[in-house]
């Protein structure tokens, strides 16, 4: 689900930095991360991608393969970003970026668990997503979509197999930016405990009230995402979008351009998939399919025109 992993990753952060120790935050700091942790989850850290090509910081990032590549490790992530610039002051623009796989990397150091373990005791275990994780189980790999990258000329091109698939193995860099597989039903799960302050089926996840600061929009002055943004990458509409403590925040509609409500959240993933919660409306939408990039058809906005038109 690429990036719809972010706002799992980020839903266990949030209650979990007010609980750091003295010690805790010591190792933080040795390992360089004395930025304030509430601009990486809102990805005003100053952090970046390699591969948006933009500044010779990306380009530092490529070099040094912070791409979580096989060879790398959360624990070596961040020890390489510690040696690296920043491509700005942090809190004076917003970036996507490795800011949320840094956060997955304070999920371990806080909880002293490995991010897999962690998940699983915490969010996946108590929703009852039995069929979400860093890879998939072999009793699982004759379900594993097949994902595709779209060229030009309407063709496609196989990006991962699920016969050798990468996703068939449990990986080394357990990525809380873009990690994790799952299905419509588990998913579902979790958007619907978010719909619900935090808890689905008896089981809470997330405080109410911390899922409620969450949701609203941290950009300076209330601003928008273009009022911030370097780059041209993102998961969500920028016009008529803030952005909170792990979601897009709609805080404009006609300034966006689609239809749905002001206070709606949620995100998406590199190979097309989506979801987004309407406190409004009552209403939970989940969309997933596999192709990258998703911007290769405007599938997201159709899909807001067909929902947002059905509704009495």
């Amino acid at each position: 689900v690429s990036s719809s992993t972010g706002p799992v990753t980020r839903s266990v952060v949030a209650p979990d930095l007010s609980r750091l120790s003295l010690t805790q935050l010591h190792a933080m700091h040795h390992a360089g991360l004395e930025i304030l942790e509430c601009y990486r989850v809102l990805k005003k850290s100053g952090l970046t991608y390699g591969f948006t090509e933009r500044t010779e910081v990306d380009a530092a990032y490529r070099q040094l393969k912070l791409d979580g590549s096989s060879i790398l490790t959360l624990d070596k992530l961040v020890d390489r970003l510690a040696d690296l610039p920043l491509e700005f002051h942090p809190g004076t623009a917003w970036n996507y970026s490795v800011s949320t796989d840094v956060l997955g990397y304070l999920v371990q150091v806080i909880s002293g668990q490995p991010l897999d373990e962690y998940f699983q005791e915490h969010i996946f275990a108590p929703l009852g997503m039995t069929e979400t994780g860093f890879h998939v189980r072999e009793d699982q790999l004759e379900r594993l979509s097949a994902c595709y990258v779209y060229h030009t000329g309407d063709t496609l091109k196989l990006q991962d197999d699920p016969t050798r698939s990468r996703y068939s193995k449990p990986p080394k860099f357990l990525s809380g930016g873009g990690g994790l597989v799952s299905t419509i039903d588990d998913y579902l799960r979790f958007a619907l405990a978010l719909s619900n302050g935090g808890e689905y089926q008896g089981q809470r996840i997330i405080g109410r009230k911390t899922l409620e600061f969450m949701r609203l929009n941290h950009l300076p002055d209330g601003k928008d995402l273009p009022a911030l943004t370097i780059g041209g990458f993102s998961e969500t509409p920028y016009a008529g979008s803030g952005f909170g403590l792990g979601f897009s925040v709609k805080t404009d509609v006609a300034k966006s351009h689609t239809n749905g409500s002001v206070g709606e959240f949620g995100w998406g993933g590199l190979a097309s998939t989506n979801f987004w919660v309407d406190p409004v409306e009552d209403l939970v939408v989940i969309f997933m399919t596999q192709l990258i990039p998703s911007s290769s058809y405007p599938i997201r906005q159709e899909l807001r025109a067909l929902v947002y038109g059905a509704l009495d």
